[in-house]
C-alpha cells in the first residue's frame, strides 16, 4: 500500500459518506486495531464535545492555531527559543517584530499576498460543505502528533506569551461538527523541511453492541499504521490550495462541517462575515476561498479577511456614522479599551429597513452586540439586550455595536471572565461587576452614547396639544375600575388633574464656531488655569472628576486603523499628606496607584480624563501629572497637580431647583405617521422616522412602541397601514364623518392596547425570546409588541366590534 495514495484518497474525499467509501474499500487498513483513543485517553468525550456552543466559535480556534503556527515558525526561523525571555511577550509584539512590512497590510495587494499563508477553501457540495484549512507555518514531525495535534489538556503553548492558545484542546473543538461521524484529516510537514509529510484521520468510535453494554459514551480516536503515524517524503503536492503548492507547514480537513444557516452559501462572502465578527482583530490576515465547482457564476471567490475592527474603522466605510473610544484603567481590573461603533440609519442608496437588514448581515450575523476580546478573539459576547436593558438605548440596539479589549486587564480578574473554550463568559462575580461597570459608564446620562440617543429622539418627538388633550380626556373619563387603574399606576404616573406644567423658557446658547479638525495635532493644553504649583482639580475620595485638555485633532486619533496616537498619564510627584514623598520611597509609584484614569477619545477638540481616587491615597495627598499626547507626528505634554480632597457631601436640592407639583402627564404620547407629508399637527414622516431614528415603517406595520429602558416614550401608529386601508375599504362610499370615525377608532384601538399589552408584560416580569435557526435569541418589547400587531392582531381588533361579537354569540 502507498501511503501517499492513502493521503490523497482522503483528501480528495468531498463528504464524510465518500470518507466512508475509502474506509470500506481499505479494510485492512482502518481496522479496529489501528485506532488510537484521542489524548491517549478513553474517556475523551467530555472533553471534546463540552468546547464551543457553535461550530463557528470552533472554527476560530482553528484558523487561531493557524496563526499561532506561523508566528512559531517565525520566531523558529530567527533562532529564537518561544519559551525564552528573548522571544516575544505579545502578540502584537510578534507582530512588529516578524513582519517589519505589517504596516502594508492595510494596502489590499499586500493584505492578500500574506493572508495566502493561512486559507480557508470550501470543498464539496453546496449545501454539504467541507472545509479545508491550510497554514504555512512551523508544521510538525509524524512522531510529535501525538503530542500536539492528537493530545488533549497538555498545555504545550502555556509558557510561549505570543500565542493564543495554551491548553491545546481548543482544536479539538471543530470535531462535534464534522458531519455525524466527526471525521477531520490532519497532514503537516515541518518548516525546515527536515523529516516526512505525516498525517492522520480522526472519528468518533461507533460503539458495538457488546460496548453498549458495558460503555456510557463513545470516544474520539486516530488512526496509526503499523504502531506509528503514517508518513511519506513529499517535496510538493497540489493540494488544491490558491496559488501554491503545499510544501511545509499544516492542512486539516472538516468533512460534511455543519455551517449555519446564514454561512452556507459562497464562504467568502457569508462565512467571511463570520470569522470577521469572532477575529476583531487578528494580528494576521486570512483568505476564504471558494471554488468555480461551486459557484461558476460568482466573481468574487477569494476574499481576504483582516479582522471587523478593519471593516468599521476604515476611511470609506458607508456603513458607520461614528465611532469613539474610552480607556479605563482601574485598581479593580487593570486597563481595559472599550470602542463604540454607531451605525447609520440610512444609507443613501437603500431605503431605512434596507439599510438595517444590511447593517445586520454584514456586522450582526451572529447576534453579538457586546464583544469582548483578547488579543484580538471574541471570548465572550452580549447580544443587543444590554443596549436596551442596561444601558437604555432603545434607539440604538440595531445601530450601535462595543467592543472590549480585555487583553491587557489584571490576569487574576480576566481568568474570571472566560470559559476555557473562549466562546463565551461566566456566570460569575467579575462578570457582574463588569457588566455593572460597563452600563453605569457607558450609560451615563451625560455620556456621548446618551447624547446620540436623545439626537436621534428629539429629531422624531412632535409636540401637539391636541394629541394631550385626547390623552388627559381619556384618562378622566374613561370607565376604568380601579384595579385597572392601578395596573396602569404601576408603570405610568397617571394624572388626572386639571392644571398644567410651565415649561422652561428655552436659553439661548452661543453659536460655536465648527471645529476645524487636522491628522495631527498641534497642541494641547489645559482647559483650566495652569501655573504649575496649585493644584487644577480637587478630587474627591470616592468620588471623580473630569480634567479637559484642548487640542486640534481629529476625533478618530485614538482609534484608527492608519497612524494612531495616544494620550499617556504618568505620575511624576507625590506629596503625602504626612510630608511622605520626594526621594523618600513612597506608597504611590505609578498613576494606577493613585488614581483609576479613563481616557476619552477625543471629540470636535476636547479631550476628556476622569480621574477617580484609589483606596492607597489619603486627604490632602497631591499628584504630580504629565499627559502626554503623542502620535506619528510631535509629542506634546501638559504638566500639572491635582489633590485629593475629602467624600464630597450628599447635594440638597434647592428650592427653586425642585421639581414642580405639578406632575408631567403620565401615559406616552401617540403620533400618527404617514407616507407623505401631513398639514396636520402630530404627525410626522415614514422617512423621518427611518432616516432620523432607524425606525422603519411601511404598509405593514401598524404602530411602533418607541420604549427606553423600562418606559414606553410614545407610541408611533401608522395611518397609511393595509390593516386601516382594508378596514375602511369595507365601507362602500365613505363619507368624511365615516373616515373620520374609522380613523379613531383605529387610533385608540391600537394605542390602548398597546398600552394595557405593554403594562401587563413589564408588570408580570415577562422575558421574551424566539426561536431562530442559530438558537433562542432575546426579544426586545418594543419588536415584540411591533410584530404582535403587524401579524392580524390589528385587524382582528378592528373587524370584531363589541355588536358583531354578541351577534355570533346569539347565533
Amino acid at each position: 500500500m502507498q501511503l501517499n495514495e492513502l493521503f490523497k484518497e482522503l483528501y480528495v474525499a468531498k463528504t464524510e459518506a465518500e470518507v466512508d467509501s475509502v474506509i470500506k474499500a481499505r479494510p485492512e487498513v482502518f481496522k479496529q486495531e489501528n485506532w488510537h483513543p484521542l489524548g491517549s485517553n478513553e474517556n475523551n468525550f467530555g472533553v471534546v464535545e463540552n468546547q464551543q456552543s457553535s461550530p463557528i466559535a470552533a472554527l476560530i480556534e482553528k484558523i487561531t492555531n493557524s496563526i499561532d503556527a506561523v508566528l512559531m515558525k517565525k520566531c523558529l526561523e530567527t533562532g529564537i527559543d518561544p519559551k525564552s525571555a528573548r522571544a516575544p511577550q505579545s502578540m502584537e509584539e510578534a507582530k512588529e517584530k516578524f513582519f517589519e512590512n505589517h504596516s502594508n497590510w492595510d494596502l489590499s495587494s499586500f493584505r492578500k499576498q500574506q493572508s495566502e499563508s493561512i486559507q480557508i477553501i470550501a470543498d464539496g457540495p453546496k449545501f454539504n460543505t467541507s472545509l479545508i484549512i491550510y497554514d504555512d507555518g512551523e508544521g510538525q514531525h509524524p512522531q510529535c502528533f501525538e503530542d500536539t495535534f492528537l493530545s488533549l489538556l497538555s498545555g504545550n503553548k502555556n509558557e510561549i506569551h505570543f500565542v493564543q492558545g495554551k491548553y491545546n484542546m481548543g482544536g479539538s473543538g471543530a470535531i462535534v461538527f464534522c458531519g455525524k461521524k466527526r471525521y477531520q484529516l490532519i497532514g503537516s510537514k515541518r518548516y525546515d523541511n527536515s523529516d516526512k509529510f505525516g498525517f492522520t484521520l480522526i472519528r468518533e468510535h461507533s460503539l458495538s453492541k457488546e460496548e453498549e453494554k458495558t460503555k456510557k459514551n463513545t470516544w474520539y480516536e486516530y488512526l496509526k499504521i503499523d504502531g506509528k503515524i503514517p508518513a511519506f517524503h513529499a517535496d510538493q503536492q497540489d493540494l488544491g490550495l490558491h496559488n501554491r503548492k503545499f510544501t511545509t507547514g499544516t492542512v486539516i480537513k472538516l468533512y460534511s462541517y455543519a455551517l449555519p444557516a446564514g454561512s452556507r452559501s459562497v464562504i467568502s462572502r457569508d462565512l467571511n462575515r463570520s470569522i470577521n465578527e469572532y477575529l476583531f482583530e487578528p494580528v494576521l490576515p486570512v483568505i476564504t476561498v471558494d471554488t468555480k465547482e461551486r459557484y461558476p457564476q460568482d466573481r468574487y471567490l477569494e476574499r481576504p479577511l483582516y479582522g471587523l475592527k478593519r471593516r468599521l474603522e476604515q476611511d470609506d466605510n458607508k456603513y458607520v456614522e461614528d465611532y469613539f473610544s474610552e480607556n479605563f484603567d482601574s485598581e479593580h481590573f487593570g486597563k481595559m479599551k472599550v470602542t463604540c461603533y454607531v451605525f447609520k440609519t440610512k444609507m443613501d442608496d437603500r431605503p431605512v429597513k434596507g439599510t438595517k437588514e444590511t447593517i445586520r448581515r454584514e456586522f450582526f450575523k451572529n447576534n453579538m452586540s457586546v464583544l469582548f476580546s483578547l488579543n484580538g478573539q471574541v471570548h465572550g459576547h452580549y447580544t443587543f439586550e444590554f443596549i436596551t436593558r442596561s444601558l437604555k438605548l432603545s434607539l440604538l440596539k440595531e445601530h450601535l455595536l462595543i467592543h472590549v479589549d480585555c487583553t491587557n486587564m489584571n490576569h487574576d480578574f480576566r481568568k474570571e471572565l472566560f470559559m476555557a473554550s473562549r466562546d463565551r463568559l461566566k456566570d460569575g462575580e467579575e462578570t457582574r461587576a463588569l457588566r455593572k461597570f460597563l452600563a453605569d459608564r457607558l450609560g451615563n446620562k451625560n455620556g456621548r452614547l446618551a447624547e446620540i440617543q436623545k439626537r436621534r429622539k428629539d429629531a422624531i418627538t412632535v409636540e401637539s396639544g391636541d394629541a394631550k388633550d385626547l390623552l388627559k380626556s381619556l384618562t378622566q373619563n374613561l370607565p376604568m375600575n380601579p384595579e385597572l387603574m392601578q395596573l396602569l399606576d404601576q408603570t405610568f404616573r397617571i394624572d388626572r388633574g386639571n392644571g398644567t406644567k410651565k415649561r422652561p423658557k428655552p436659553r439661548n446658547r452661543p453659536v460655536k464656531e465648527p471645529f476645524k479638525p487636522q491628522r495631527f495635532p498641534s497642541y494641547l493644553k489645559l482647559r483650566t488655569k495652569n501655573d504649575g504649583l496649585k493644584p487644577v482639580a480637587q478630587i474627591p475620595l470616592g468620588g471623580e472628576r473630569a480634567i479637559y485638555f484642548e487640542t486640534d485633532v481629529e476625533d478618530h486619533y485614538f482609534d484608527r486603523v492608519e497612524d494612531p496616537g495616544d494620550m499617556r498619564i504618568a505620575l511624576l510627584s507625590f506629596r503625602s499628606n504626612d510630608g511622605e514623598g520626594g526621594d523618600k520611597p513612597s506608597r504611590i509609584e505609578e498613576i494606577e496607584d493613585a488614581f483609576n484614569v479613563i481616557k476619552s477619545s477625543p471629540h470636535e477638540g476636547t479631550i476628556k480624563v476622569n480621574f477617580s481616587p484609589t483606596k492607597k491615597v489619603a486627604v490632602d495627598d497631591a499628584v504630580q501629572i504629565k499627559a502626554t499626547l503623542n502620535g506619528a507626528g510631535e509629542n506634546f505634554d501638559e504638566i500639572f497637580w491635582v489633590k485629593v480632597s475629602g467624600p464630597e457631601a450628599p447635594q440638597q436640592q434647592s428650592k427653586k431647583a425642585m421639581p414642580s407639583q405639578e406632575p408631567d402627564f403620565g401615559l406616552p404620547p401617540y403620533t400618527l405617521a404617514y407616507e407623505n407629508p401631513q398639514d396636520e399637527e402630530n404627525t410626522i414622516t415614514w422617512e423621518k422616522l427611518g432616516g432620523e431614528s432607524g425606525i422603519d415603517m411601511d404598509y405593514t406595520t401598524v404602530m411602533h412602541p418607541m420604549v427606553e429602558g423600562d418606559k414606553l416614550e410614545r407610541v408611533f401608529i401608522n395611518m397609511d397601514s393595509t390593516v386601516l386601508k382594508n378596514f375602511k375599504a369595507k365601507t362602500r362610499n365613505p363619507n368624511a364623518e365615516q373616515l373620520d370615525l374609522a380613523n379613531r377608532k383605529y387610533i385608540f384601538a391600537v394605542y390602548l392596547h398597546t398600552l394595557f399589552l405593554y403594562t401587563i408584560t413589564k408588570n408580570r416580569k415577562y422575558k421574551l425570546s424566539r426561536e431562530q435557526d442559530n438558537g433562542d435569541s432575546d426579544v426586545d418589547i418594543g419588536d415584540y409588541l411591533k410584530d404582535l400587531f403587524a401579524n392580524h392582531y390589528a385587524a382582528f381588533l378592528l373587524n370584531l366590534g363589541t355588536d358583531e361579537f354578541m351577534q355570533v354569540l346569539e347565533d
